[in-house]
């Protein structure tokens, strides 16, 4: 793959052309598109309600995983190798840096602790209330009844079938690594938004939000929501501190949450 030479605000990246920047989003958003409207229902056709929701969430599970690859082929064709070293630099999967001198700083990790909070907020007290909005704008983006794991996860029936069944718990870890580490954040904010700066200059990290955002067409009746909290509580941290690890660690606390939800579940702790 070929970069054009314009240099980001810290001249030391090459940066990507507009195409490059939308041919990868591709790679990304039209799989998961295929995964989650055409794969995954056909997968789960006849199912029970459980296994249904479960194999749709192994479907997704591949197409991050996906991710991963591509991020991993990326890294690989421009830099000649895939040595911790050089996908650490490369993915900015470093310590924080002051956004005025550009040193990494220890400290700033503590700006991780409004940044959950801020996002957790977002999904109890924004999501309700835009998902709805952005669906009543555009009713066809509605998500299909049967695509909806909370009902089901809330069912008695279910929550006793998921009592001691170990096999969801490994599931649902493999989905959350990948969703929020080394899938979603690996790509978009570590390949993707450090070579942005040459196309969308100051405003690369809203570039890659909306990026972000419309890569989810596997589930666009949160594209409102969603597309508040990636650029703000993900793009932006990332960008701002020169640090994957600050948006992947906002991102994946909400996994961490739900991961325990499931282990109580699995406990039959609930």
């Amino acid at each position: 793959m070929t970069t054009n030479a314009s240099q980001n605000s810290a001249g030391t990246e090459e940066q990507y052309s507009i195409v490059k920047i939308l041919g990868i989003w591709a790679l990304a958003a039209v799989p998961m598109g295929i995964i989650g409207w055409v794969v995954a229902p056909a997968l789960s056709a006849d199912k029970d309600p459980l296994a249904a929701a479960t194999t749709r969430m192994w479907a997704i599970t591949v197409g991050l995983i996906w991710l991963f690859v591509l991020s991993m082929i990326i890294v690989r064709r421009e830099e000649g190798d895939l040595r911790w070293a050089t996908i650490r630099r490369r993915l900015w999967l470093n310590t924080p840096r002051n956004p005025q001198t550009g040193q990494p700083q220890a400290r700033l990790w503590l700006w991780v602790v409004p940044g959950v909070i801020l996002f957790a907020l977002s999904g109890i007290v924004l999501a309700p209330i835009l998902e709805p909005l952005w669906v009543s704008i555009f009713p066809f983006l509605a998500e299909p009844p049967s695509f909806d794991f909370e009902p089901i996860m809330e069912s008695p029936d279910i929550q006793a079938q998921l009592v001691g069944n170990w096999s969801f718990v490994v599931m649902f870890f493999l989905l959350s690594v990948f969703n929020t580490i080394l899938g979603e954040e690996f790509l978009f904010r570590g390949v993707l938004l450090p070579k942005m700066n040459g196309v969308f200059g100051k405003w690369d990290w809203v570039a890659n939000g909306l990026l972000f955002t419309l890569y989810h067409v596997h589930q666009p009746w949160g594209f409102l929501s969603t597309w508040i909290e990636d650029i703000f509580f993900l793009a932006l941290p990332a960008k701002r501190f020169r640090s994957t690890w600050m948006a992947i660690i906002i991102h994946s606390a909400q996994n961490v949450f739900f991961l325990f939800i499931v282990l109580g579940l699995v406990l039959g702790l609930a």
